[in-house]
């Protein structure tokens, strides 16, 4: 004689499991790689208190005065640290220099060249207005810019 809680818990397996495949085959489903990627900025944010989007967004209080090259958001981020704000963000792009374009846009939008570093296939300028410091850094086709304000 099988025990009632183990038939029980046995038909409420069976239904979980045909729920779930009835939504998945209906593509109802959110893709995996978002509830990963959803798990992981919830956690980040949790633990920094400040915005992750591990792709496609800004974060909300991201400076608009800082030009970006056109491209894919891998990773973009901001907080706060000491009183002081900073944001970083990972654009891939298909521009033939990254680095180059990226460095033609804030220089459009008023900032200028403060130091280059350069090493093989990659690159870093830092550039500055009277608000932000910008270090933009490139690796191929990905650009990374990390930006803090000012010191005052």
């Amino acid at each position: 004689m099988r025990h009632p809680i183990t038939t029980r818990r046995r038909a409420a397996t069976a239904a979980v499991i045909a729920a779930l495949a009835a939504t998945l085959l209906s593509g109802c489903f959110p893709n995996p790689g978002d509830l990963v990627n959803q798990g992981v900025e919830d956690a980040i944010e949790d633990a920094t208190g400040g915005d992750v989007s591990l792709g496609g967004e800004l974060p909300a209080d991201f400076p608009p005065t800082v030009e970006l090259i056109e491209g894919e958001i891998g990773f973009a981020a901001g907080g706060e640290a000491g009183g002081t704000s900073g944001w970083t963000v990972m654009i891939t792009s298909t521009a033939a220099d990254p680095v180059a374009e990226a460095a033609a846009k804030l220089e459009t939008a008023g900032f200028t060249e403060d130091t280059t570093l350069a090493g093989q296939n990659t690159g870093a300028v830092v550039y500055s207005n009277s608000e932000y410091l910008v270090l933009v850094a490139g690796d191929g086709d990905t650009v990374s810019y990390t930006v803090t304000p000012q010191p005052k």
